[in-house]
């Protein structure tokens, strides 16, 4: 694991960031159906441009979208990467409570047995 400073932990910030934003969730959400302008990409909110810019420059440098240019169509394309990192990051905390629940169901079976009217 890289340090907190240059590395892994600075990357899984900033894509922890940019996921605290439902807007931003929105607009990944789109892109995960294919690329998209930035004009499609602004369609369902109620926010200027310059807003929506703001938002696609957090979902850049958290390295969850690319822009491309082609003529004067510049598209937006989900880049998933670091989703996996932050996925591989909440399965160690996953497996801590999948156990955590497992016990709880085997307390709660043992109490059962105790006293079945429960």
């Amino acid at each position: 694991m890289k340090t907190r400073r240059g590395g892994q932990d600075d990357e899984l910030s900033r894509t922890f960031a940019a996921l605290a934003d439902p807007t931003r969730r929105a607009m990944l959400a789109r892109l995960a159906e294919g690329e998209a302008t930035v004009t499609e990409l602004a369609e369902p909110f109620a926010m200027s441009m310059p807003a929506i810019s703001k938002h696609l420059k957090v979902l850049e440098r958290a390295g969850l979208i690319t822009r491309g240019r082609d003529a004067q169509w510049r598209p937006c394309r989900l880049d998933a990467a670091p989703l996996g990192q932050a996925t591989d990051w909440l399965d160690r905390y996953r497996k801590f409570w999948d156990t955590r629940f497992d016990r709880l169901d085997e307390h709660l079976k043992r109490l059962q047995k105790k006293d079945p009217s429960r």
